[in-house]
């Protein structure tokens, strides 16, 4: 078997991406690996909790690496960083690195390039899906999921704190992906197949973020983000 680390978000992709792959006996995967903001001890884009993140892969049953990044973190230094750890996961034996990306070519592109660099090989278990098929197989298979960050040019704070469900994909704009690919929001998810228990928080604040605007990047810079609070820290 090829010995395979997945880059998790904590979000439905990377749930419906992992329970694919482990069902796959071409790959072992070992690890999960996840992105994480050092100053807020916070998962990086999804802003949920470092906390809430131990718990899910406790709950999945796998191992945990985080590539830790501080603050304010230019491309440079974040190449570095995630160059660093490839070359670590590489000398413990791994060889393909999984992610849930459904169908962003350029983003696969930069991604396949800079696995290649470090001699790992890329694996999309649910690329080219359709988004609709794929939501619907996400609540089917009874995956649970709540949004935990909208982008604010594409949707309003309603949809902020909601839990995926036909409801919310029916009152989604019709510019807007219903898996979020073009990430028009991102989300938590706290139960499902792949858990062995479901994942317990409280609702917190919900707030709007405004990030400074990079010259070098066509970003999108105001996002709404709720607040999920580990229950065992209350």
């Amino acid at each position: 078997m090829k010995k395979t680390f997945f880059n998790w978000s904590t979000g439905k992709d990377s749930a419906l991406a992992l329970y694919t792959i482990l069902k796959d006996a071409n790959y072992s995967v070992d690890k999960l690996v996840t992105s994480v903001n050092k100053s807020f001890e916070r998962v990086s884009m999804h802003g949920v909790q470092e906390e809430l993140l131990n718990q899910q892969a406790i709950s999945i049953g796998l191992p945990l690496e985080k590539i830790y990044f501080p603050e304010e973190v230019s491309m440079e230094l974040y190449g570095e960083i995630m160059k660093n750890s490839m070359d670590q996961l590489v000398t413990e034996g791994f060889e393909y690195s999984v992610f849930g990306d459904i169908f962003l070519e350029d983003l696969r592109k930069y991604r396949e390039q800079k696995l290649a660099e470090v001699n790992l090989k890329g694996v999309f278990p649910i690329w080219k899906r359709d988004s609709k098929e794929l939501m619907s197989e996400f609540i089917n298979l009874g995956f649970k999921a709540i949004t935990v960050s909208v982008n604010s040019n594409y949707l309003d704070e309603t949809f902020v704190g909601r839990d995926l469900d036909e409801n919310f994909i029916n009152d989604l704009p019709e510019n807007v992906d219903v898996c979020g690919e073009n990430g028009e929001f991102h989300t938590f998810v706290y139960d499902g197949p792949i858990f062995k228990n479901p994942i317990e928080f409280l609702i917190g604040e919900k707030t709007k973020k405004e990030y400074s605007k990079n010259e070098n990047t066509n970003w999108d810079t105001s996002f709404w983000y709720i607040d999920l609070i580990p229950k065992k820290n209350r």
